[in-house]
C-alpha cells in the first residue's frame, strides 16, 4: 500500500510541474488571441442580464444536478466513447466517464473536484471519503483549453472518471462536487451520476397501460428482478428501486414493493402505480453552423458583440395527433460544422424561444426544460410572458450544437413539472426508461447499486 501511496504522491508532483508549463503556455495563448481576434470578456450586461459569479445556495442542492454560478456553461457528463449514454459505469471495470464544462471567461479558475457517496434517495451515506475511494478524496481539474476564434472566450475543462489519481472501492450512487479554490465548501456543480454491480438480471416490459384513464396517454413499466445466486435476508425489505424516465430523477418512480416473489424473482406488475406520462417526442434545433439557417431557425445576426438565433414560434401540442420523429429524449450534442475542434472552437449563441399563450396561469411559471437547463428550472430558464405579444418568451446562451427541449409548467403549489400543458402525451412515444436496484442492509453501512438497466420503448 505504501508503494501505492507513493506512485500517488509522485503524480501529484508531476502534476504541478505541467501545471506551471501550461500557465506559461496560456499566457502565450492569450496574448495570440487578443491581438488577432476581436471578442468579448463575458464580464458585462448581456441580453440575459449580468453573468453573476455566484448565485443563492440551497444546501439540498448540493447533491441534485446544479450548477451554482452563471459563468460555467454546458456541463456534460456521461460515459466514455458514447457522448449520448447516461452517467452510469460498471465498478471494478475499464468503464470510465466522461466529465466536461465551459467556464465564461479568460481567466484560468483553480477548481478541484471530490465526490459524495449517497443512499438510494440521494442523501449523504454514513461513510468516511476513505471508504469509497481509493487513493486521493480531492484532486485538482489538470485537463483545460482555451476558446479558438470564438466571439465569446471560455475556458473548456474536462475531467476523466476514475483516473491515476481515486478509483472508487464501492458501488452507488456519487454526486460529484467541484469546487473553487481548494474550499470544498465553494462549490460551483454538482452532479449526479451512479456506480453499479451487475449482481442481479432485470427485465423491463414497457407497454400500454391497462388503466382506463391513461391507456392513451402514458407508459406502463413492469418489471422483474431475479436475485439467484445474490444472497438477500427479506427482498420486500432489503431491495429497492427506482424508475427513472429518460434518467430524469425529479419525477422518479420510487418505493415500490414487488408484487409477488417466485423463485427468487421479484415481479413488479402494477396498473398504475408505475405509469409515467408519455409526454411527446422533444422539440428539437440545430445551430452547429451560424452562417445558415436550419429547421426551425427564423434568424441569425451578430449584434452587440454577440451572436443572436431566434426560433420560429413554437406551437402547443397538447391536442394533435402523435407524431414520430427521432430525437435525443431531451439531450444535446456539442458541434460546430465550420471548425475541426468542437469543444474549443464551437461559439455561444443567445437562443430565443417563443411560445405563444393567449392565457398565462397566475399560479405556476412555465420553463424551457431538458439537458439545456441541466434538468434543472429555475430563472436561467424561467420564461417571462410578454403581453404584447400573448407569448412566453426567453433568451438563453447557449454552445453551438444540436439541442432537444420542451417547455413545462411549475405550479407553485406542487413544484413538480408538468409538460401537458404544452407538449401532449401519448402511449407511443420513445422514451427510454432506466431502472436502479438497490440493496439495503444495515450490516454494509450503506445501499449496494446491485443492477441498473435501460430499455428503449421502441427496441425493447
Amino acid at each position: 500500500m505504501s508503494t501505492y501511496i507513493d506512485y500517488l504522491y509522485f503524480l501529484q508532483i508531476v502534476s504541478v510541474i505541467r501545471q506551471r508549463i501550461r500557465k506559461v503556455i496560456t499566457i502565450k495563448h492569450t496574448a495570440i488571441q487578443i491581438l488577432v481576434f476581436l471578442t468579448l470578456g463575458c464580464s458585462g450586461v448581456t441580453a440575459g442580464g449580468p453573468l453573476q459569479d455566484d448565485l443563492p445556495d440551497n444546501q439540498n442542492q448540493k447533491y441534485d444536478n446544479h450548477i451554482f454560478t452563471d459563468r460555467i456553461k454546458t456541463v456534460i457528463l456521461h460515459r466514455e466513447g458514447w457522448e449520448l449514454s447516461w452517467p452510469i459505469m460498471e465498478l471494478n471495470s475499464n468503464q470510465k466517464l466522461v466529465f466536461s464544462f465551459d467556464y465564461l471567461g479568460e481567466d484560468i479558475q483553480d477548481y478541484y473536484y471530490t465526490f459524495i457517496h449517497c443512499n438510494a434517495n440521494w442523501q449523504p451515506s454514513n461513510l468516511f471519503p476513505s471508504e469509497y475511494l481509493e487513493g486521493f478524496t480531492d484532486n485538482r481539474i489538470e485537463e483545460y483549453d482555451y476558446s479558438f476564434n470564438t466571439t465569446v472566450r471560455y475556458i473548456h475543462y474536462e475531467l476523466i472518471l476514475p483516473n491515476e489519481y481515486f478509483r472508487f472501492k464501492l458501488s452507488g450512487n456519487y454526486v460529484l462536487h467541484v469546487y473553487r479554490n481548494n474550499d470544498p465548501e465553494d462549490i460551483v456543480i454538482s452532479q449526479r451520476f451512479a456506480v453499479t454491480e451487475s449482481r442481479v438480471a432485470i427485465t423491463i416490459t414497457p407497454k400500454r397501460p391497462s388503466f382506463t384513464s391513461f391507456r392513451d396517454s402514458g407508459q406502463e413499466i413492469d418489471f422483474s428482478i431475479s436475485y439467484q445466486g445474490y444472497p438477500v435476508r427479506n427482498p420486500y425489505q432489503d431491495i429497492r428501486v427506482a424508475i427513472c424516465q429518460n434518467n430524469r430523477w425529479d419525477n422518479a418512480i420510487t418505493g415500490l414493493k414487488p408484487s409477488f416473489l417466485r423463485n427468487q424473482v421479484l415481479i413488479y406488475d402494477y396498473a398504475v402505480e408505475n405509469v409515467f406520462r408519455g409526454g411527446s417526442e422533444y422539440r428539437y434545433f440545430d445551430f452547429k453552423s451560424l452562417r445558415y439557417q436550419s429547421e426551425y431557425v427564423k434568424e441569425i445576426d451578430f449584434r452587440n458583440d454577440y451572436y443572436h438565433v431566434a426560433l420560429h414560434p413554437d406551437p402547443l401540442r397538447t391536442s394533435g395527433s402523435y407524431f414520430f420523429h427521432e430525437d435525443l429524449n431531451g439531450r444535446f450534442y456539442v458541434d460546430v460544422q465550420e471548425q475541426t475542434n468542437r469543444n474549443t472552437d464551437a461559439d455561444y449563441a443567445w437562443v430565443y424561444f417563443t411560445l405563444p399563450y393567449l392565457s398565462p396561469p397566475d399560479d405556476g411559471q412555465v420553463y424551457v426544460f431538458g439537458g439545456l437547463s441541466n434538468w434543472e428550472w429555475n430563472d436561467r430558464n424561467r420564461m417571462r410572458y410578454n403581453p404584447e405579444s400573448q407569448s412566453y418568451e426567453l433568451s438563453m446562451l447557449l454552445k453551438q450544437g444540436f439541442y432537444n427541449y420542451e417547455y413545462i409548467f411549475v405550479s407553485d403549489r406542487e413544484g413538480v413539472a408538468d409538460n401537458s400543458w404544452f407538449e401532449g402525451n401519448h402511449f407511443e412515444t420513445e422514451n427510454d426508461y432506466v431502472i436502479y436496484v438497490y440493496h439495503h442492509d444495515d450490516a454494509f453501512r450503506y445501499e449496494k447499486l446491485i443492477g441498473v438497466t435501460v430499455v428503449n420503448t421502441l427496441n425493447r
